[in-house]
């Protein structure tokens, strides 16, 4: 258990900052975009490049114009923001001293629903903007498989739960 306990809190120490980064990124790239500062256009303005912080070199680069910003570019950054503090949640359960506990598993239900609807819905809404690729879909599969999965693992700890406060009465 010693062994799990180390790798999830090293999954939960790299979700955690994956999901500082892409909150940055999408803040970063909305200021950015409000304010029409740190942008360059190009390609005849079809596109743009969001510029590295006080530099002028790119670090990102989009379709210019406001469907594609927004369903394309912003709603994805912000959605793996939160896919990736809702991992680090879940990671985080697995190196607590007590496993099988009420809140473990709202983080773990949190982490499914997650993964089962958001992608689905945002895809299907997204798809009467913008053209989606079939990378899109790719995703939401596997979304919807690792929700599946964290669902199970919910289910696994309600039964923990139950079977503890049963011997917790027993005792």
């Amino acid at each position: 258990m010693v062994r799990v306990k180390v790798v999830s809190k090293i999954l939960y120490y790299i979700s955690y900052i994956l999901a500082l980064g892409y909150l940055a990124t999408t803040l970063y790239s909305v200021i950015c975009l409000l304010t029409q500062r740190g942008i360059v256009p190009y390609g005849e303005g079809k596109y743009i490049h969001i510029m590295y912080p006080f530099t002028n070199e790119p670090f990102l680069n989009i379709d210019n114009n406001a469907p594609y910003v927004v369903f394309s570019f912003l709603l994805p950054l912000s959605l793996y923001s939160l896919f990736f503090w809702a991992a680090s949640r879940v990671f985080k359960v697995f190196y607590q001293p007590r496993l099988f506990t009420s809140r473990n598993i709202i983080h773990l239900r949190r982490f499914y629903l997650l993964n089962m609807l958001v992608p689905v819905f945002c895809a299907v809404l997204s798809g009467f903007f913008v053209q989606l690729e079939s990378i899109v879909w790719g995703l939401v599969l596997v979304h919807l498989f690792l929700g599946i999965f964290a669902y199970f693992l919910a289910a696994i700890f309600r039964q923990g739960l139950q079977l503890q406060k049963e011997q917790d009465l027993f005792i």
